[in-house]
């Protein structure tokens, strides 16, 4: 049995953009970028795209990905992967998420590295923030964390913040997760969004929330998450510097 594998959870109805797994980037489904670079970072075999949609589900495959469906009812996308996971064979499941086009393979490796050596353990990813925009930008997940790694809080609203409101340094979530299949299960099985997930719209909470501890993983650079219309036009704009760049 392969001890790990990479689930792409990617649903139709998001709430803050409907349809975005499928917008298109360089001609392609923003989807199969993600896939592409998942690829990149272990055996494509131990890949997978997780969906409740047909449209998702069809766009990958015609892509050569392997699809699994998951229910239409999935509170996150993490729950998406747990669902994904009851029809893979894996211990470990490396969830990256679909909105996520230019994630680097040596990030994600970076995380899946950690992940083999500490299966029993959950991993999250994160950078550090240089631009005062994301720290203040409510689409941003800041995080704070114990001095060993360790994840104490997760907050759209800028932390930490100083009495003067001053921007000095912070770090963002890079969706990038690592989880065995029990603690997948155990969050799953709550059934319910824990109340920081639901007040924060942030789904590794329901983790600290129920008491399991989060090791955070540095890496090096920074994805630059699709939330809006106006962060797809950002990465849009990126793919085209670097293919003239080339």
């Amino acid at each position: 049995m392969p001890n790990a594998a990479i689930v792409i959870p990617a649903r139709y109805k998001s709430s803050r953009y409907p349809g975005k797994p499928l917008v298109e980037i360089e001609g392609r489904p923003m989807i199969l970028h993600v896939w592409e670079r998942c690829c990149q970072a272990t055996s494509p075999e131990q890949v997978f795209i997780a969906t409740d949609d047909d449209r998702i589900a069809e766009a990958g495959r015609a892509g050569g990905a392997q699809v699994v469906m998951t229910p239409d009812d999935c509170l996150t996308g993490t729950d998406r992967v747990h669902q994904a996971a009851r029809q893979i064979e894996a211990e470990t499941f490396i969830n990256v998420q679909g909105d996520e086009p230019l994630i680097r393979p040596e990030d994600i490796r970076a995380v899946l590295a950690r992940a083999e050596a500490e299966p029993e353990r959950i991993f999250n990813a994160m950078c550090a923030i240089a631009d005062e925009r994301e720290y203040r930008s409510p689409t941003v997940p800041k995080l704070v964390t114990r001095l060993d790694g360790r994840l104490l809080y997760m907050s759209r609203g800028p932390i930490p913040a100083r009495k003067d409101g001053v921007f000095d340094w912070s770090h963002k979530q890079v969706c990038i997760y690592a989880f065995p299949r029990a603690a997948l299960a155990a969050f799953a099985g709550r059934g319910g969004k824990t109340p920081h997930e639901q007040v924060e719209d942030i789904e590794i909470l329901r983790f600290l929330e129920m008491g399991y501890e989060v090791q955070m993983v540095e890496v090096t650079t920074s994805s630059v998450a699709v939330d809006t219309p106006e962060d797809l036009v950002r990465v849009r704009e990126i793919f085209r510097e670097r293919a003239a760049a080339k």
